[in-house]
């Protein structure tokens, strides 16, 4: 990783999408070009209109939930299949863009705006639109520190 990035993902960023689906990702997490950590994986959101990347140590710890989902079971390996249809690896390139590919754009509802929030260890990527209503929707919900409090902060 840089020298910025310490492979923690953290922060609200605004960017565009260009005509070929490329995407300038923040520089403070980006790794060096050439190194290892410059491997990530970018998944539909399971739960929402977005893509999850994901950097390799996270990379490392899907392939062991996903190789524990037995043969057998039908559910599991549909969820799989579906997920790893949209799945894409790639390397930031020398501007610090990626390319998504069609179906993560699609799967997110992508425009040309959009918004990248860090989450630790992954980062998302939101349509700018849904991402102003997702958050305007949190404003109006349940108060920051009770939710905080659930998760044991």
């Amino acid at each position: 990783m840089s020298a910025n990035n310490t492979g923690k993902f953290f922060g609200e960023y605004r960017h565009s999408v260009d005509d070929k689906g490329r995407l300038t990702i923040p520089s403070q997490w980006r790794p060096e070009l050439d190194s290892d950590a410059n491997n990530f994986l970018a998944l539909p959101s399971l739960t929402e209109k977005s893509v999850t990347v994901y950097p390799p140590r996270m990379i490392e710890q899907l392939y062991e939930r996903f190789s524990q989902i037995s043969m057998g079971n039908k559910d599991g390996q549909r969820a799989i299949r579906r997920v790893m249809s949209m799945a894409q690896n790639f390397s930031f390139d020398r501007q610090g863009r990626i390319n998504l590919s069609e179906k993560l754009i699609k799967h997110a509802g992508l425009s040309k705006s959009v918004v990248l929030l860090g989450e630790a260890s992954k980062f998302m990527i939101y349509d700018e639109a849904l991402y102003d209503q997702l958050m305007a929707e949190d404003e109006a919900s349940d108060d920051l520190a009770d939710i905080a409090k659930d998760f044991g902060f």
